[in-house]
């Protein structure tokens, strides 16, 4: 399987969990911290997309042109948008929490992880300095992993 093949499937998984949850009504926060949480990850979804820039989005990991963002969000994570989807999801679980909801979770996860490593090996062929930039930058949790 190529690379892109397994990010479309990754991307496939996340979303297909993610509608899950939402219909099932177990996506949104309900108390302070939950709301916090998922309130913080919007915004560092904003701000991430608004450091990328006019590039566009693609279903397969595809590394746009115009070079390697390494400002804003990205500075910290090398995965900003992702992490603020995993932070919104996993924030979600723990305000409804059940082991149904926890599968489609760990599912989506997994599914985001897929897509992560298919990026990062995507990027790390088009960009050299980008081995670099990944030995100093966290993937999901700031200063963490």
């Amino acid at each position: 399987m190529t690379w892109n093949r397994a990010s479309l499937a990754g991307f496939v998984t996340a979303a297909l969990c993610v509608v899950w949850l939402v219909l099932k009504g177990a996506i949104l926060g309900n108390g302070r911290v939950t709301i916090a949480i998922q309130a913080a990850a919007v915004a560092l979804m904003v701000w991430a997309r608004m450091t990328f820039g006019g590039r566009s989005f693609h279903a397969t990991a595809n590394p746009t042109a115009g070079g390697l963002v390494t400002t804003g969000p990205y500075r910290y994570l090398r995965h900003p948008i992702y992490s603020a989807l995993l932070y919104i999801i996993w924030a979600g679980i723990a305000a409804h929490l059940s082991l149904a909801h926890a599968i489609a979770a760990i599912l989506a996860t997994a599914g985001l992880a897929v897509r992560m490593l298919a990026e990062e090996t995507l990027l790390a062929g088009k960009y050299p300095e980008y081995t670099a930039y990944a030995r100093r930058t966290r993937r999901v949790v700031p200063f963490l992993f």
